[in-house]
């Protein structure tokens, strides 16, 4: 099988939400008497207003390596929502082999003095120092996707709801089941890099929610977001369970080392689940002629968000539809169930 990173050219990425909303700064009150709100105070329900210039801000920007195709998006993610306004500059680092790499890299571009730094780590609790660091340096810092443990590393913290993919992957097998009539299925499950938090999330998700219906994992194994590595864990996986009911598998991208792996088998006996949302996924699911029958997304356009809110926290403003004066703490994405039936509507979200 091809490394991940080949798989990209057939893959449409995306390019990315539009602004996260507008508004001007709302003003304080500091009378004690009612007003009839005034143009500041409405301000932040006018659209279009936050998309307007403001002060011209540098924006550090640090991701792994695109050696997979969910990463890949998220990078040209964050490069095109910044191309949309003329007042981000946006400026890059490598993240490097592994952490400690990306922890040189990010400490360089500090050095530099960006307004605010956006950053996928390597593992967030390995570089929640950085974050520490730069936080009491005074360059707030937004935390994409794998968390930093310690709030006062971060300004804002966006990222999609890991515990809610293994519910909602949990709620469909255990819909299908009973649809089925199978009382008592044999679920397997191909998790993601088992030292990362969000794949913890993702399976106690999972898990809890098979206890809800009276339902339980037989078998899992933990793969490493590639295609080898999906192919490689999905055989062994096989083997070790000569019938399978439902599979769930945490990643779309090592999905295509699944699936081949399954193909390989000749195992047609299951419904199997996907994990991200990519094009590829879902464009089987659409034409129903695999064992993948769903996916559950954890879209890569938080990194368009991102830099979005990145930009209004630099230049002091809040978000359109709140009447809060400043960007939230911590935005959690909702994971969505794509199928048969809704497949056209989130294929243009895949990437």
């Amino acid at each position: 099988m091809a490394h991940a990173g080949s798989d990209l050219t057939r893959r449409r990425l995306l390019l990315g939400s539009a602004a996260v909303g507008a508004g001007a700064l709302l003003t304080a009150c500091t009378s004690n008497e009612k007003e009839t709100p005034n143009t500041a105070q409405t301000g932040a329900n006018q659209a279009g207003a936050n998309a307007s210039p403001g002060k011209r801000v540098v924006i550090g920007f640090s991701a792994p390596a695109q050696d997979h195709g969910w990463i890949a998006a998220i990078t040209n993610n964050a490069k095109a929502q910044a191309a949309t306004y003329s007042d981000v500059e946006l400026k890059t680092v490598e993240a490097g082999a592994d952490a400690a790499a990306q922890r040189a890299a990010l400490a360089t571009l500090l050095a530099q003095k960006p307004d605010i730094i956006v950053v996928l780590p390597h593992d967030g609790k390995e570089l929640n120092s950085f974050g520490l660091e730069a936080m009491q340096a005074g360059v707030p810092v937004v935390n994409l996707d794998r968390a930093f443990p310690d709030a006062l590393a971060y300004r804002l913290q966006i990222k999609g709801d890991n515990y809610g993919m293994g519910v909602a992957a949990a709620n469909f097998i255990a819909a299908q089941m009973k649809a089925k009539g199978v009382s008592n299925p044999i679920i397997a499950e191909i998790a993601g890099i088992d030292s990362l938090e969000l794949t913890q999330e993702r399976t106690k998700g999972f898990n809890d929610t098979l206890a809800q219906h009276g339902m339980r994992v037989a078998n899992r194994r933990a793969a490493e977001f590639t295609i080898d590595s999906g192919q490689r864990e999905a055989a062994n996986l096989l083997q070790a369970l000569p019938k399978i009911d439902a599979l769930w598998n945490h990643d779309d991208d090592q999905g295509v080392g699944v699936l081949a792996a399954i193909n390989q088998a000749n195992r047609k006996e299951f419904i199997m689940v996907g994990g991200a949302g990519s094009k590829a996924a879902i464009e089987a699911i659409q034409a129903d002629n695999t064992v993948l029958k769903a996916t559950v997304t954890y879209s890569p356009s938080m990194a368009s968000s991102a830099i979005s809110l990145a930009r209004l926290i630099a230049q002091g403003r809040g978000m359109s539809d709140l009447a809060e004066l400043q960007v939230p703490k911590e935005i959690i994405l909702a994971s969505e169930t794509v199928t048969k039936e809704n497949a056209s509507a989130y294929l243009p979200l895949g990437f």
